[in-house]
């Protein structure tokens, strides 16, 4: 079989005295599509980190294309969640999709030989050729995300880390933003998807890790999304719901009334 892109291996992390998980073992393989799901507080993001190398393990190890996580691996995309920018930021959508090639994450930026057209290049996979030189201030929350996904596959990336990058974005947007990063995947890309409504996506996860309560549970969307599973997870009765093509997830317990929608609202279609 084809290497792992990404092995976890025995790994647990703590936060303020409270164990997140503990035991997660996970390899990844090219052009495999994990959904990360669980309510808010859980870990998802903090898994993210770890995998890029700004958080260290309590336990365990990561290793990313044979390497052990570090800062800074240029194959690894990251897509952050939608965060407007200010009004105000001048920078222009090139710019800010010029950040990701041209050094400027490791210090002074340097414009490598072709940078121009690898950027023309990038916008035109987003669909953000239309705003190349626009303010990012002044573009929509969906404009913006299309240019962190362009950032995000500057180095032609091998895993892409996906933190709910679908969260405040239209239908059209959600479609066009998947569209992209399937087209990564396509080429041999794996993706690690962290998301609250894995619906948009449900049809193309290979996998899901459920992490709730300090525990996980890992396997194909038949195997996780079911009441009985999801309920032995949190402790509590929890039910799977079909609505139409979907499935809805309720009555998960100790709902943090400032995520609520997360909560209570977890769609996951197509068990």
């Amino acid at each position: 079989m084809t290497d792992p892109l990404l092995e976890i291996r025995g790994a647990a992390l703590r936060l303020r005295g409270r164990e997140l998980w503990s035991g997660l073992d996970l390899d990844v393989r090219p052009g495999e599509f994990i959904a990360v799901l669980g309510p808010s507080g859980s870990g998802k993001t903090t898994l993210m980190r770890a995998i890029l190398g700004l958080r260290e393990l309590s336990e365990g190890s990561i290793r990313v294309a044979g390497q052990p996580a570090r800062r800074g691996n240029r194959r690894i995309g990251y897509i952050p969640q939608q965060l407007p920018f200010p009004a105000d930021t001048s920078l222009r959508a090139r710019d800010l999709v010029g950040l990701g090639i041209n050094g400027a994450r490791f210090g002074l930026p340097i414009p490598p030989r072709g940078a121009r057209a690898r950027v023309d290049a990038l916008l035109e996979a987003v669909g953000a050729t239309g705003y190349a030189d626009s303010p990012v201030g002044r573009l929509s929350g969906g404009e913006q995300q299309r240019l962190r996904v362009g950032q995000a596959l500057a180095d032609d990336p091998r895993l892409l880390l996906c933190d709910e990058p679908l969260s405040s974005l239209d239908l059209a947007n959600q479609q066009a933003v998947t569209a992209i990063i399937e087209a990564q995947r396509a080429k041999g890309a794996a993706v690690l998807f962290v998301t609250h409504d894995v619906n948009p996506i449900l049809n193309k996860v290979d996998r899901i890790l459920y992490i709730a309560g300090g525990r996980f549970m890992l396997g194909t969307p038949a195997e996780v999304l079911q009441t009985s599973v999801l309920s032995d997870l949190y402790g509590a009765p929890v039910h799977v719901l079909r609505a139409g093509s979907q499935l809805v997830v309720v009555g998960i317990p100790d709902a943090d009334p400032h995520h609520a929608h997360e909560h209570e609202h977890d769609h996951e279609a197509h068990a």
